[in-house]
């Protein structure tokens, strides 16, 4: 086995965490969607299954490394989505949770001297500082235009990449 049992453990938890936050970018899709803002209804489903392939990683992750996967049941995304700044507030947030678990398991993985895990996990690492850097700039330019969405659309379709141009 080429994973110890308390990494093991935290990237079960994580890969919960990571389909939570699929579940959260659905709320938050379909909160977008509800308002007819269909640039960033989709930026924010592909976001879902982007934390979906996540988890698929972490999942393969540990049994190629020999270890037992247990995935935690995935709590309920809020239902409580009512305005763009609060559904970009809830998203800048969950992203900065996950920096935080990702940094947990890079540093269990430090202090196992685990190389494998440490190269595997340092694509997640890098990963966050584009999620949390994504999420703040959508809230600004959010809190910026006020009730007038049309320039987040746009901010979107003209500064985030789009569905299959291979970003993860």
């Amino acid at each position: 086995m080429l994973i110890s049992d308390k990494l093991n453990e935290m990237l079960n938890l994580q890969i919960g965490h990571e389909f939570e936050a699929s579940n959260i970018y659905l709320q938050i899709a379909a909160f977008f969607d509800s308002e007819v803002l269909p640039v960033t209804a989709e930026f924010f489903f592909r976001q879902s299954q982007e934390e979906r392939d996540h988890a698929m990683k972490m999942l393969r992750y540990i049994l190629d490394a020999g270890g037992k996967l247990a995935i935690p049941e995935i709590p309920a995304a809020p239902t409580d989505v009512d305005s763009a700044e609060g559904a970009l507030k809830l998203a800048l947030e969950w992203e900065l949770v996950v920096t935080g678990n990702v940094n947990a398991l890079m540093d269990q993985a430090l202090e196992e001297n685990d190389h494998i895990a440490q190269d595997f996990l340092r694509w997640f690492v890098t990963e966050q500082l584009e999620e949390v850097s994504t999420m703040d700039s959508l809230l600004k330019v959010t809190m910026r235009v006020g009730a007038n969405l049309e320039f987040l659309e746009q901010y979107i379709k003209n500064n985030l990449p789009a569905a299959g141009t291979g970003a993860e």
